[in-house]
């Protein structure tokens, strides 16, 4: 799949992330790991058969339990929500997500020296 191609809604976001944790469900697997959410298993049902139309996973049909996987990296999916997170509402600075991500959210100690020691090197 082109990478340009990935535009995962949100609740799709949240069955792919099952899926790259899992690696192979099913949609009652993905919908129990999404249980705390208030969507119904035929949500989650229609959302992965979405996801397959779009190419975004594959779904093996050849036991009576369909069985879906990932066709997308997470790495290459986190990559472009971000560039176009960047353009689109930090108006293409990356310094401005990241300062806001940080004011926003609290980071432990250790994320903190792995986002300094990631800034050195870059230097």
């Amino acid at each position: 799949m082109d990478n340009q191609n990935i535009k995962p809604t949100e609740g799709e976001m949240e069955i792919l992330q099952v899926l790259w944790q899992k690696g192979n469900a099913t949609v009652r697997e993905v919908h129990e790991a999404l249980s705390k959410k208030d969507s119904g298993y035929t949500t989650t049902l229609k959302l992965m058969q979405i996801l397959h139309e779009k190419g975004m996973v594959e779904r093996d049909t050849t036991q009576k339990t369909h069985i879906y996987k990932a066709l997308v990296s997470q790495d290459k999916t986190e990559k472009q929500l971000v560039n176009k997170m960047i353009d689109n509402v930090f108006n293409g600075s990356a310094a401005r997500l990241v300062m806001q991500a940080l004011g926003n959210h609290s980071a432990s100690a250790a994320e903190i020296d792995e986002i300094k020691k990631y800034l050195d090197s870059l230097k």
